[in-house]
């Protein structure tokens, strides 16, 4: 006995889907310092990379490549250990 395929339904491909259900592209920040001031006592730049509680931003949100990433996560926790953020 043979499979019964259902052919009444329709493929959902993504090619299918109108332009208002499209995912707009992340947009792709630019680096605007060097690796060398992601240190901890530059605290105005580390705080925009910390949400209001207090957390580390992922790289979805940030952009920053995977080296940048770790200094910055590196010197937010150093940071927080020397009190000069919360």
């Amino acid at each position: 006995m043979g499979r019964k395929t259902n052919t009444d339904k329709k493929s959902k491909s993504k090619s299918n889907r109108s332009t208002s259900e499209r995912r707009t592209p992340r947009p792709k920040p630019t680096v605007d310092f060097t690796f060398d001031t992601l240190e901890l006592k530059n605290v105005n730049l580390l705080r925009k990379y910390v949400t209001d509680q207090g957390r580390i931003l992922p790289r979805k949100y940030t952009g920053l490549p995977a080296h940048y990433q770790r200094k910055l996560a590196q010197s937010i926790k150093r940071a927080r250990q020397m009190l000069l953020m919360k």
